[in-house]
Parts: C-alpha cells; sequence; structure tokens
C-alpha cells in the first residue's frame, strides 16, 4: 500500500511556486469573497506578494493566525470549492498556514456556523464488500510501521477515555476499553462478536480480563496479522479469534456485540445491513455496544476528507443509527454517552507524537503525505472542539429482554 500512496502524491495536484507578478485587481476581488465566506473569524488572508484582507469584524481581540495564498490558482480553487481544496492547497503547499493550525482552524469552523450545503454528488452509495476492502486498505494498511510512530501501545486508534486531565494516552486507551466492557457488563464465558476490530487491541483485553471468547472481525490485512501475532504472543488465541472477513459473512450465535470505530466505515445505505447482521448474530437476552464518529444534523463528510484519508466515510446523526441499524429489529437503547470533549484531547496526544515522528514518516512517504495527514489530525481536532463532530457510544439490547444492566455500570 506504501508504494501505492507514493505514487498518488507523487503528482502534485497544485504547486508551490509563488506567483511571480503582483496581484491583480480580480484577485483582490477573489480574496474578499473568500473573506467574506469566514468573515468573523479572527484570521488574516494573505496574497503572494501581501496584499491582505483582515476579520470584517471590528473587534480588538487579536488575531489567531494567516493564511498566505502562494498563487492564483490556489486563490480561485477556494472560490470554486473551498471544501475540498483547502486541503488540497495546503497539503501541496500552495496554500499555507501560519499560526497553530488547530486554532485557525477552530476559527474557521466556528466562523462557517451550522452546514447547509448539501451537494448531490457527495452522498454516497452503497459500500459493498469490493468498496468496504478497498476504502480499509487505502486507510489503515497504510503499514504498521507507520500507526506505530504516533499510536499508543495498545495500537487503539479509536477515541480514548481520560478519567482525569492529567491521564497519559496509554492510560486513556485503557480506560476507553474497560469502559467499554463495562457498559456491556461482560460476564465470564459469554462469546462476544467485535466488528471491525483493528490491531486487536479490545478483544484482548475483553477476553484477558473478563474472561470472554471473542471472534473479531475486520477486512485489513495487516490488522488482522498484527492482532494474530499479539494473541500468539500472549497466548490468548485459544479465547480470541481473529477473521479477515466483511461484517456481512458473520456466521454463529453471540452474547455481545461490539464495535468500536467501525460504524462511520459502513455508510447510511448499509445501516439496514448492519442492523440484520447484528439481529441475526445476537441471542434473545444479548446485548450490544456501537461507539463511532458522528453529527448533530446529517451532513455528507468533507469532500478532501473523503478523498485522501477516509474513502467511502460517512458520520451518522444518532437519529440514523436509531432509525435504520437499531428500531427495524426492535433493539432498545439503554445507554447514550457522548465523548467528544475525550476525542479532541485524543487527537491532541496523536498530534504531538505525529509532530515528533514527521520526519520518520516523511522518508516513508513524502512531505505532501505528511502535510495531509497533519492537516487530517488538526482539523479532527478543531472539529470535536467547535462540536462539528461527536463521538458517540451507543448501547443496545433486545427490546424484550430484561437482561440488561440495572445501572450504567452493571
Amino acid at each position: 500500500m506504501k508504494s501505492e500512496q507514493l505514487r498518488e502524491l507523487s503528482v502534485p495536484t497544485f504547486s508551490s511556486r509563488t506567483a511571480p507578478g503582483a496581484s491583480t485587481a480580480l484577485d483582490r476581488w477573489a480574496l474578499t469573497c473568500i473573506r467574506r465566506m469566514v468573515a468573523t473569524a479572527r484570521v488574516r488572508f494573505l496574497l503572494w506578494d501581501g496584499v491582505e484582507s483582515g476579520p470584517l469584524s471590528t473587534s480588538a481581540t487579536p488575531l489567531v493566525g494567516t493564511i498566505v495564498f502562494r498563487n492564483r490558482r490556489a486563490l480561485f480553487s477556494w472560490l470554486w470549492d473551498p471544501d475540498l481544496y483547502f486541503g488540497e492547497t495546503y497539503m501541496f503547499g500552495a496554500a499555507d498556514i501560519r499560526g497553530d493550525l488547530t486554532a485557525v482552524l477552530m476559527e474557521i469552523y466556528r466562523a462557517l456556523g451550522r452546514e447547509t450545503r448539501r451537494s448531490w454528488w457527495l452522498w454516497q452509495r452503497s459500500n459493498d464488500e469490493h468498496a468496504a476492502r478497498e476504502n480499509v486498505h487505502r486507510h489503515y494498511d497504510l503499514g504498521n510501521a507507520f500507526y506505530q510512530r504516533w499510536l499508543d501501545r495498545e495500537m487503539a486508534y479509536t477515541c480514548a477515555y481520560f478519567p482525569t486531565p492529567g491521564a497519559t494516552l496509554e492510560e486513556a486507551q485503557i480506560a476507553k476499553m474497560d469502559r467499554v466492557c463495562r457498559k456491556l457488563a461482560l460476564q465470564p464465558g459469554e462469546r462476544v462478536l467485535e466488528a471491525g476490530c483493528g490491531w486487536g487491541g479490545l478483544a484482548l483485553y475483553m477476553a484477558r480480563h473478563y474472561g470472554v471468547t471473542v471472534r473479531a472481525l475486520n477486512v485489513s490485512g495487516e490488522q488482522i496479522a498484527y492482532a494474530r501475532d499479539r494473541a500468539r504472543s500472549e497466548q490468548l488465541d485459544d479465547r480470541v479469534e481473529f477473521i479477515e472477513d466483511d461484517y456481512r459473512e458473520v456466521r454463529g450465535q453471540y452474547d455481545v456485540f461490539v464495535s468500536v470505530g467501525m460504524l462511520e466505515h459502513v455508510g447510511a445505505a448499509d445501516f439496514p445491513t448492519l442492523g440484520a447482521v447484528i439481529d441475526r448474530s445476537l441471542a434473545d437476552r444479548g446485548r450490544g455496544l456501537l461507539h463511532f464518529i458522528g453529527r448533530n444534523r446529517p451532513s455528507p463528510l468533507n469532500p478532501w476528507i473523503r478523498k485522501r484519508i477516509f474513502p467511502g466515510a460517512y458520520p451518522p446523526t444518532l437519529a440514523e443509527v436509531c432509525d435504520h441499524v437499531l428500531a427495524p429489529w426492535d433493539f432498545s437503547v439503554t445507554d447514550v454517552e457522548n465523548l467528544r470533549l475525550h476525542y479532541a484531547v485524543t487527537l491532541d496526544h496523536w498530534r504531538t507524537r505525529f509532530e515528533s515522528a514527521a520526519d520518520d514518516v516523511a522518508a516513508m512517504f513524502d512531505e505532501a503525505f505528511v502535510r495531509a495527514w497533519r492537516l487530517y489530525l488538526a482539523g479532527s481536532q478543531a472539529a470535536f472542539v467547535t462540536g462539528s463532530m461527536q463521538l458517540f457510544q451507543v448501547v443496545f439490547a433486545r427490546g424484550r429482554s430484561n437482561a440488561i444492566p440495572w445501572t450504567r455500570f452493571g
């Protein structure tokens, strides 16, 4: 996958070269239009020749940062499609940001307010098994060595839970896994199905600390190989089975269903299919947990994120999950928790670690790759801080079952 990613990034869509001449009246008009899109943002816009445009507000609060356009093509691309070309121009150095990247992005998100555009082509079709494998391959099979540079020891690539502000990332990821187990009230000997198991940390944790047996599925070959090696080395391979397969191919009956970080990759069109899989997999007294990135209002994923980072992904609303995954099969929602601020802190840890490894990552890929992931991590943190994105944990059970925890933690 690394070579494929390098080939994709080796042909830049924008030049980082600074325009040689002075800006024109048309350039300055374009700059004014862009400024008006985010009128209240405490950000200065700067053209290649020094022409600038500050906040339209008369507030005396200090600026957070400056966005610099290096050439005319970058400038006018933002007028054409800012959602896509903000990322493209930054990625290839045609636009740059002076100041703290996350702080500037938070200003932009707050100034944009509630998203209203609904371009028809952004609403995705079904992620069939072939598309799902290809999407996962493009993101999660970038190489275990890449992710090991900046994730925690458990290789947990989902929102952590920080029981105290001073908790380390390692402590917070363990706390997240334990919180999931306690919400599910796992009992020794129970059979657990995990859909989308990543590098296997949660499956191994459930088996080791709660005495359950786990069947864990994932379509990422690199992740499954890593998880199997770890299960063997920790002598848990008799209780945890890692399977390289699509969630639609699940067979058997289980006491518990759990999915942490997979639902965003299913796609809204396939929510009923996922619900049917959960329904046929859970025993009569079964229960489950869905942990996923979501939104308050339906909206397609940012086109640049979809193009460069998460192809095929869609962050759903709570209503969409309840209406199309759970309600058709008479599952009752027994607990909902929003951990978006915990995800903001998680991303802050990831960004710090990523920056420490940036030279290594550039050697593995290239500088455009580093800039793309820098923007993705910073933008994600800004989205959770400003409430553009949410992180939901939803616990559910059969509607007729009374075998559910009396309180959140049993």
